[in-house]
């Protein structure tokens, strides 16, 4: 594990401890020879928030996902499945039944809604606020609300609260959930179904960008501005 990955794990690891123990499903042992695009811990085992959602590092890609193996399978199998599709999550057994001729043509796989929207740029929030700026709502009428006029129905709504690292974890982690609670605000107030949104914080265990701590106050906070964001993923069929 190198030392981003560790960090990481040890941030979350502090994180979950203190909002109390919660219900987990199996765990998920990954190969950390890899780059591993999610969190993890000691063991090599995902780390999941209390909606039992896989936490994401700053360098999640589907295609790390699907790299990365949890067993024999991609982790994403377990953690974003929609990013890899079923015929990857088969188990090998199935997947030569299913690459044997078959004697009727297969069925046609129904396209997809799923797009993720960055509050970033203008867009971010300010220092120690949870209140979105006009550019941050214009940004969510473009490219959220807008697009979900393309889908035939919203299954789910993902919503990420991050902040820079100044300030400790417990307040950090407060603070994104605050930013995200902002967003599925926003959203609902727009029509957006509250029973598809889910909302969870990061607090500030997944930078996008570092700053050298020499460089005065004022300088490093409009530095980490990036780091004050919040990441909409939505999943659904498309029209």
């Amino acid at each position: 594990m190198n030392t981003a990955q560790f960090r990481l794990t040890a941030a979350a690891l502090l994180m979950l401890a203190s909002v109390g123990a919660t219900a987990q499903s199996k765990d998920i042992v990954v190969d950390p020879k890899s780059d591993v695009p999610y969190v993890i811990d000691q063991r090599n085992v995902v780390v999941k928030s209390g909606t039992d959602l896989c936490w994401r590092t700053g360098s999640w890609t589907p295609g790390a996902a699907t790299d990365t193996k949890a067993g024999e399978l991609p982790v994403a199998c377990e953690c974003d499945k929609d990013v890899v599709g079923a015929d990857k999550c088969a188990p090998a057994s199935a997947r030569a039944v299913a690459a044997a001729p078959a004697a009727v043509a297969p069925a046609a796989v129904a396209s997809k809604c799923d797009f993720s929207v960055t509050l970033a740029a203008d867009s971010t929030f300010a220092f120690n606020k949870a209140v979105l700026t006009k550019s941050a709502r214009a940004n969510l009428d473009n490219a959220v609300i807008g697009k979900l006029g393309t889908c035939a129905d919203v299954t789910s709504v993902i919503i990420t609260g991050h902040t820079d690292r100044l300030g400790s974890q417990s307040y950090n982690q407060k603070l994104s959930e605050k930013r995200a609670s902002a967003v599925q605000s926003y959203l609902t107030g727009k029509g957006v179904k509250a029973d598809v949104i889910d909302t969870m914080g990061a607090g500030k265990t997944q930078p996008i960008k570092s700053c050298d701590d020499k460089l005065g106050r004022k300088a490093l906070i409009e530095c980490l501005a990036p780091n004050r964001r919040v990441t909409v993923d939505v999943k659904g069929p498309a029209r």
